[in-house]
């Protein structure tokens, strides 16, 4: 199975796209990020956003997609432009009929570490462990979004959803009485 992970972002968003090789393993098929330019106005980053994500997809050709989900820390503009990324990245997995997992960066720590508070330092290395990679991905939303991949994994296999939840991908039904 092949599991695209992302980090949302406006400035850049982070992809990571693994495959299952066995029920205790993966391996890092491509990651990267994808940026938008900083001095174009909101609606050109969110279209330069779309039309790169799109081409991610179609590339890639994931099975599901695992997608952080968003959490506020102190400056609420940074959040709410991520929110509008994320409404992106969530449209263009609709689009392309793939089931949307997502997961709390405490979640994804828990599952890499054991341990809810690591460190962003402590993920990568454990990204890199995971996936058997020489060096750490880089940069670090790459990294971000291997690790939602490789938290996917460990819950798919289990059959848990672990805080996370597939969207319906109900297009155009309406739900029944």
């Amino acid at each position: 199975m092949k599991i695209l992970g992302i980090d949302p972002g406006i400035g850049i968003c982070g992809f990571g796209l693994i495959e299952t090789t066995s029920r205790a393993g993966a391996k890092a098929l491509d990651f990267g990020a994808v940026t938008t330019e900083v001095d174009a106005p909101l609606p050109a980053r969110l279209l330069e956003l779309y039309e790169s994500l799109t081409e991610v997809f179609r590339e890639t050709k994931p099975d599901v997609v695992a997608v952080e989900k968003l959490f506020f820390a102190q400056n609420i503009t940074t959040g709410i432009a991520v929110a509008e990324a994320r409404g992106v990245v969530l449209l263009v997995a609709e689009q392309n009929n793939v089931p949307v997992y997502e997961y709390t960066p405490n979640e994804i720590k828990k599952n890499l570490t054991g341990y809810g508070a690591a460190t962003k330092t402590q993920m990568q290395e454990m990204v890199r462990v995971h996936l058997g990679l020489v060096a750490k991905p880089k940069p670090d939303d790459a990294a971000d979004a291997l690790a939602a991949a490789i938290t996917c994994a460990f819950l798919y296999k289990t059959g848990e959803t672990g805080g996370g939840y597939k969207f319906s991908n109900n297009r155009g039904r309406k739900a029944k009485k």
